[in-house]
């Protein structure tokens, strides 16, 4: 059931595309579809070759809420971020940060409007849904924050050192009230109050390509608040591992370059509860 507050809010979202001709118009319609009072669309082209920037303007011709901001190449998913969370303005309830592989619904959306209006104290800084694939498989949303010993072992060659990698990233904190509080969420879909982007600000334009999300929640803890993973929330992402095709391609050396400079800004390799102090 849609929860009528979401009739009376509005929301800005930013969408990231790369290369993203199959999606993004999926993406697009399935946001333009939610009972929002109010919505904008962010949509930044990192430097497209696939027709994706040209898709974009042609729905946007018959779209007043959707702006396109068209770089001419790939600046990174942090950077290119911040130019649309830049031109948020403050009349905004929501701010969503979403990937442009995402197909969105009405009844997502108000569990997790749902929940930030029960939070009177406004402790929740960050909320994300529950997110599965087109083949029905589902993704850990919540996280625990990285360490060397969790990358290492998901990089080895044996299943069941990959197995023990995996199961350390899963947080074991219980789900109360509907939610469960996390270390981290993945950036695919992320729904916060205006307020969180004021308090926290943009993302770190040190890191070009992950863990940018690991990084923004880190500091949305370390602001007093808090990142919870709503399980009732339920979307569609059919992500794409681009960073897991060669692991010596160019994502993934960005991916360990990104990582590397997170380590140091937080000064810890295998006990990460020195991030969150």
């Amino acid at each position: 059931m849609q929860n009528p507050l979401i009739k009376k809010a509005s929301a800005s979202f930013v969408v990231l595309t790369w290369n993203s001709l199959k999606y993004i118009e999926t993406c697009l319609t399935s946001i333009l579809q939610l009972p929002f009072k109010k919505i904008r669309i962010f949509v930044v082209d990192n430097g497209s070759v696939d027709g994706s920037q040209n898709l974009v303007k042609d729905i946007a011709a018959s779209n007043s809420e959707i702006k396109l901001i068209s770089l001419d190449r790939n600046i990174g998913t942090t950077r290119s971020r911040n130019l649309a969370l830049r031109m948020v303005s403050a009349d905004t309830d929501y701010v969503c940060i979403i990937d442009s592989d995402t197909q969105v619904g009405a009844e997502a959306f108000s569990s997790m409007v749902e929940q930030l209006n029960r939070d009177t104290g406004h402790a929740i800084g960050l909320v994300g849904p529950r997110m599965h694939n087109q083949r029905g498989e589902y993704q850990l949303s919540g996280r625990n924050l990285p360490t060397l010993g969790i990358k290492l072992r998901k990089v080895f060659p044996a299943k069941s050192i990959k197995r023990q990698g995996a199961f350390m990233e899963i947080p074991q904190t219980s789900v109360n009230n509907g939610l469960q509080d996390v270390p981290y969420l993945l950036s695919a879909c992320w729904l916060m109050p205006y307020s969180t982007l004021k308090t926290v600000g943009l993302l770190d334009e040190n890191i070009f390509y992950a863990p940018e999300d690991v990084d923004y929640c880190v500091r949305v803890h370390r602001a007093g608040l808090r990142v919870v993973f709503c399980p009732e929330a339920d979307i569609m992402h059919d992500y794409q591992r681009i960073s897991q095709h060669r692991f010596f391609s160019r994502m993934n050396l960005r991916h360990i370059s990104g990582l590397s400079y997170y380590f140091r800004k937080y000064h810890y390799l295998f006990n990460a509860r020195k991030a969150l102090l």
